[in-house]
């Protein structure tokens, strides 16, 4: 890692354009930077641990672990094969654990939370809505306010997308409510992250959730306005204008067909 630290002499990028992958090691100074990846891309994962040893948090959040595998004391496992095993990395669904393990033992000391939403609460919000399914405090995390004809039409078509087209419509809408909720899960954890360590705190999400305009920022600019929060997606095609305070465009990796699941 020292080997990237000429990196720091690069000038801080202005708010709100594309950049390259030496740039996300100046990202301004911020309470919460929330880190974007398309989630099988080797690329943005070395790009995430070159922020995080940039920025040294005092916290990560990972949108892949729940609150009790993060509770786990991650000092003890040194090896990458032990701590996989340990967090039942392989039967959790997420791709090759060795692409997040730099961001495990990058930062000493740093500590570690889950921003998954367990599998129960997942249901509850597709059959009853995010706020049921969120409970205590889903106001303060916006989860009580209805979204406007524009933006569920845009949410629903998105999740139809994301589908390949597989889901029956009258199940859409329940899965934007899936993902406000996992929105808000994630938040929730910045919060605690931030009231337990005094921050930074890195985001380790999907692009999807680092959204600035419906993503985890947008949720925490109502449950903690006075926190300051860059976002950085990480894409794989160029865009004329991301909806992050920064992105940045890295080749994909070679993989088969995403829809092939759904036929």
């Amino acid at each position: 890692m020292i080997r990237w630290a000429w990196l720091f002499l690069w000038a801080a990028p202005a708010l709100g354009e594309e950049i390259s992958a030496t740039q996300i090691m100046a990202l301004p100074q911020a309470d919460v930077v929330v880190l974007g990846e398309v989630h099988d891309n080797p690329w943005h994962h070395k790009n995430q641990a070159a922020a995080v040893f940039s920025i040294k948090p005092r916290a990560i959040v990972f949108e892949m672990l729940t609150p009790e595998q993060a509770g786990r004391d991650f000092d003890r496992f040194g090896d990458l094969d032990d701590m996989a095993a340990v967090l039942g990395w392989e039967a959790s669904g997420w791709p090759d654990f060795g692409m997040y393990y730099p961001l495990f033992i990058i930062i000493p000391d740093v500590k570690v939370f889950g921003g998954n939403a367990d599998a129960a609460a997942v249901r509850t919000a597709l059959d009853q809505g995010a706020a049921k399914a969120f409970g205590t405090d889903a106001a303060r995390f916006g989860l009580d306010r209805g979204l406007t004809v524009a933006d569920q039409a845009a949410r629903k078509a998105e999740q139809h997308d994301a589908h390949c087209g597989a889901l029956p419509q009258d199940m859409l809408a329940g899965m934007v409510e899936v993902q406000r909720l996992r929105d808000a899960v994630i938040a929730r954890a910045v919060v605690q992250a931030m009231d337990a360590t005094g921050g930074p705190v890195v985001v380790i999400t999907g692009s999807g959730h680092a959204r600035k305009d419906r993503g985890v920022p947008a949720v925490l600019r109502l449950a903690a306005p006075e926190l300051r929060v860059i976002s950085v997606g990480q894409l794989e095609e160029a865009v004329a204008d991301g909806p992050f305070d920064y992105w940045v465009v890295s080749d994909a990796p070679e993989r088969g067909d995403p829809c092939e699941a759904f036929r």
